[in-house]
């Protein structure tokens, strides 16, 4: 298949780059920069320039492949909201490259949107009073009631692996310039991650053997304790590990405070039931314990 790949350039979106090329497809990938085209070629894909906020170059992208991939996000939180609903506009633009055919678009959403505390399944859908506003999988409902072949992978909390810089180096950041390593209460709030090749496997098994409007969790652990997590970073900086309530919790963590405090408890059963999907990298825990890290 020749596949369009969003966010080919990125943590996750060139491990799946990497795993499509290495199954044998081709990969078109989006390019917003010079350096990412450069980037895209020398892993052995076609540029395809555009950026999310570029619709036309999302829809023609998608209508030039046999499939595609939405890996894209903007994480700049201090526009998060817009960065929602720009997401909310490119997903459309993908699927209207897509409409008429039976092309299959596999879209990114997130586990830590589910209802908190309780273990969800596939089959579970967003908390009905989430004040996020992100919402990938209300535009991908709206693109499958006009008959688009979409799927849905929500991915951990945590995405691991080398060259993250996601939540957890966000945690070790505020540890470092903080000199304590916190977790809020008892500690006992989960995330869940998943390493960032076997998301890429996932990926490349939804393209190829999803279902229409089936929904896939990208997740190794059910749920790792946020302590734990906060207890390797305080062992490798060798700072203090503390528990601090959550008035105290906000004012360590500031603008992270709500990720810090996800709650989330989840199942792939039904995912690797259906797709074959067996991760075989290391955990989240026993991943993050590394010097690598820590700048080691």
């Amino acid at each position: 298949m020749r596949v369009f790949v969003t966010g080919a350039t990125g943590f996750v979106g060139s491990a799946v780059v990497q795993e499509l090329l290495a199954a044998g497809h081709q990969v078109l990938g989006l390019a917003r920069s010079d350096a990412g085209a450069a980037a895209l070629v020398k892993a052995g894909a076609e540029v395809h320039r555009g950026s999310l906020e570029d619709l036309d170059s999302l829809t023609t992208g998608a209508a030039a492949a046999d499939g595609v991939i939405h890996t894209a996000f903007n994480h700049d939180f201090s526009k998060f909201a817009e960065n929602c609903e720009a997401e909310q506009h490119a997903i459309a633009a993908l699927g209207k490259g897509l409409e008429g055919s039976d092309r299959p678009l596999v879209v990114t959403s997130g586990l830590g949107l589910l209802k908190p505390g309780v273990l969800a399944t596939e089959d579970d859908r967003r908390a009905p009073d989430s004040r996020i506003p992100r919402d990938p999988e209300g535009a991908a409902d709206l693109l499958a009631s006009k008959g688009v072949r979409v799927s849905v992978i929500r991915l951990s909390p945590s995405v691991h692996g080398d060259g993250d810089h996601g939540f957890v180096p966000i945690l070790i950041g505020l540890a470092k310039e903080k000199g304590e390593s916190v977790y809020v209460g008892e500690g006992l709030n989960r995330w869940p991650g998943v390493h960032r090749l076997d998301a890429a496997v996932l990926y490349r098994l939804a393209l190829e053997k999803g279902a229409a409007r089936a929904t896939y969790h990208g997740a190794d652990e059910q749920g790792v304790p946020f302590r734990e997590i906060a207890e390797v970073i305080g062992r490798r900086l060798q700072v203090p590990v503390v528990s601090r309530t959550q008035e105290e919790a906000a004012g360590h963590f500031g603008w992270f405070a709500h990720f810090a405090a996800i709650d989330c408890l989840v199942s792939s059963e039904k995912t690797r039931a259906e797709l074959g999907w067996q991760p075989v990298q290391a955990g989240l825990i026993t991943d993050i314990d590394h010097p690598r890290y820590f700048g080691g």
